[in-house]
């Protein structure tokens, strides 16, 4: 191209043509880089998504991790996600029980140029820069029931779905069946369970708490009396396993999901989900015993972020013995959760902070 420009510079045949050529020099340089231009910001764009999906991925890692270790996968989640050059970890903290994990990292790209290179533009550095921020959740939840009652016999199941898998397993119950106790509440026995797996994959059923709750003004030594709406007297004894328990301690640091299954056999749902928006308003939670508000309707529920790090969350079920909304007096299945926070491998709780 450029041996034709210069023939039609040295023609002395009188034509227009040469010099129109030349004229269309500039606008060809101008629409050439302009064309560049736009593949930097595009190239930009795909380096900056893929240090953030990088960094965001190193979040997982184990504590114990070293920062090489996660360099290495830094840059191989990088090039994974169609990154171009070098991407280099500058910092990285691993968080606490109480102080979440940071990390910063950018990644640097030559990208050739096309047109300009007309100018003795061979290429335009590329430069982005990410940041992270992983606090503290979840990782053990205990759950202690405090009263349940009705007529109808109810399971509560807490399922959990670990990283990877993509069918959730059931990690505890609490079982009610009613005590015939006629009284217009009506009261019964809970049994909380833990589940877990032995080494050949069995099931194993390991009782933690037992409820018996009786109508009567006679409870044993240290036990005290109620009364209820309808104006019954009756007292709740419970039994723990150990007898110093806290109640069913559930490790879910290894969970990704996690939702409650309430299944009641003559209720009407039968079936009540926490996750699913249909039924999810028959569940209530709250940071304290006297204000337990109920889940709005068509709004599912993150176990997840209802459990508080150190603290306790008061939740109850109305079983669907009456119409929602209501007021959690109407609830039949109370009881307390208890959550412990340190660093997991959710990568949902990560949040980019540049």
């Amino acid at each position: 191209m450029f041996r034709v420009v210069r023939g039609f510079a040295r023609s002395r045949s009188g034509s227009m043509m040469p010099l129109f050529l030349v004229s269309l020099m500039p606008l060809i340089a101008v629409i050439g880089m302009s064309v560049d231009y736009t593949s930097a910001v595009q190239t930009r764009s795909n380096q900056q998504q893929a240090l953030d999906a990088a960094i965001l991925a190193i979040t997982t890692m184990d504590t114990t991790s070293t920062l090489a270790q996660r360099q290495t996968m830094l840059q191989n989640s990088f090039d994974a996600n169609g990154g171009q050059g070098t991407a280099t970890l500058t910092n990285f903290v691993a968080g606490t029980t109480t102080t979440a994990s940071t990390g910063q990292a950018k990644a640097t790209f030559a990208m050739p140029t096309l047109f300009m290179q007309i100018a003795r533009i061979n290429s335009v550095p590329i430069a982005v820069a990410a940041a992270v921020s992983k606090p503290p959740a979840l990782v053990q939840a205990t759950f202690k029931v405090t009263g349940v009652s009705g007529y109808w016999n109810k399971t509560m199941t807490l399922y959990g779905t670990q990283f990877g898998a993509t069918v959730a397993k059931p990690l505890m119950t609490i079982d009610y069946t009613y005590g015939n106790t006629k009284d217009p509440k009506g009261y019964g026995t809970t049994n909380v369970n833990v589940l877990s797996t032995d080494s050949s994959g069995k099931t194993v059923t390991t009782l933690v708490q037992k409820q018996v709750c009786t109508v009567g003004n006679n409870p044993p030594s240290g036990v005290s009396v109620k009364t209820d709406a309808s104006g019954t007297k009756y007292y709740c004894v419970d039994t723990m396993y150990p007898s110093n328990g806290a109640g069913a301690a559930i490790d879910v640091s290894q969970m990704g999901g996690l939702y409650l299954q309430m299944d009641v056999p003559s209720g009407n749902p039968s079936k009540l989900l926490s996750n699913d928006p249909a039924t999810s308003n028959r569940l209530y939670s709250g940071l304290s015993a006297n204000n337990i508000t109920e889940t709005a309707t068509g709004q599912p529920v993150d176990i997840f972020s209802i459990v508080p790090c150190g603290a306790t969350s008061y939740q109850a079920w109305e079983d669907g013995g009456n119409s929602v909304p209501a007021p959690v007096s109407n609830a039949d299945f109370f009881y307390n959760v208890t959550g412990k926070c340190d660093f997991n491998k959710r990568p949902s709780d990560t949040a980019l902070t540049q």
